[in-house]
């Protein structure tokens, strides 16, 4: 039987930052599928609190409002799971933002906005959880980066906190290991969301162009993201720790300097889980 089983994660909880929408989203849906109890967190309450209402229909989930930037705010978000549901078994650290700037036009303002979501917010959630109940019962971390390997022009901030957050992945699951808790990261390519999407603003058709340079000839979608989500935290990964796995088929290897790559349609998206209604 395949681990990724019915009820797989049956009275097990989950929070997931950033659950309300796009990769963030597609993962919590699929956890209520396996059978998880989710919390998912963000700043916009209004927001988060009409996912919850529509994700209500697939299983246990609750809102929680947090800007992961504030330590009160997220020693408040492990501690009211914890007395919610009792117990926590994983954290997927999704939530983060940035923005298209050049560096040289990019304030100091916006730079720290951007480490301190990516970078800070992961720190402070992962040390929140561990502290509060993953030191003394175990569990399971799954941080989102990105597509950096090559640099990460126009999105200078992000690459940054985000290889610093690998690194962070890397030294969690060694100082966490005799605790029983396993760190890994998932670094999704080009994922088209409508998240994705207000991240590029004015330039959102980037999708369209990128199609030509992407090994697939297509983007991806969240679905295909939160699956090795699922994987890693469930028992079929558990000799993984401290790993990236990347959810690119191949674009950040692919250069058409040395190899070209015609259009096709034979890498089709994996897509089941339904989209949020507007």
């Amino acid at each position: 039987m395949s681990v990724l089983r019915p009820n797989l994660f049956r009275g097990s909880v989950a929070i997931v930052t950033g659950g309300g929408s796009g990769i963030g989203r597609a993962i919590t849906y699929e956890l209520l599928t396996l059978g998880c109890k989710v919390v998912i967190a963000s700043r916009n309450a209004e927001r988060l609190e009409k996912a919850a209402k529509e994700l209500g229909e697939v299983g246990d989930v609750t809102s929680i409002p947090c800007n992961i930037r504030k330590e009160e705010e997220v020693q408040a978000l492990i501690s009211q799971a914890l007395e919610k549901y009792g117990k926590l078994d994983f954290l997927v650290n999704n939530g983060g933002g940035q923005f298209m700037s050049p560096v040289e036009s990019m304030s100091l303002k916006g730079w720290n906005a951007v480490v301190e979501t990516n970078l800070t917010g992961t720190f402070l959630m992962c040390r929140e959880a561990y502290n509060q109940w993953f030191k003394a019962n175990g569990g399971s971390i799954v941080n989102i980066v990105a597509d950096m390997w090559r640099g990460f022009p126009m999105m200078a901030h992000t690459g940054a906190a985000r290889h610093a957050v690998v690194n962070l992945t890397q030294s969690l699951a060694i100082e966490w290991a005799e605790d029983g808790v396993r760190v890994n990261s998932v670094a999704p390519g080009m994922v088209e969301s409508s998240t994705a999407a207000a991240n590029y603003g004015k330039e959102a058709n980037v999708f369209d162009v990128v199609k030509e340079y992407l090994p697939t000839k297509r983007t991806g979608v969240p679905d295909e993201v939160s699956s090795v989500v699922c994987f890693l935290l469930s028992p079929g990964a558990s000799f993984i720790s401290g790993t990236t796995i990347k959810v690119d088929c191949g674009s950040s290897l692919y250069t058409r300097l040395m190899w070209n790559i015609d259009n096709h349609d034979k890498l089709p998206a994996y897509q089941w889980i339904p989209k949020p209604k507007l």
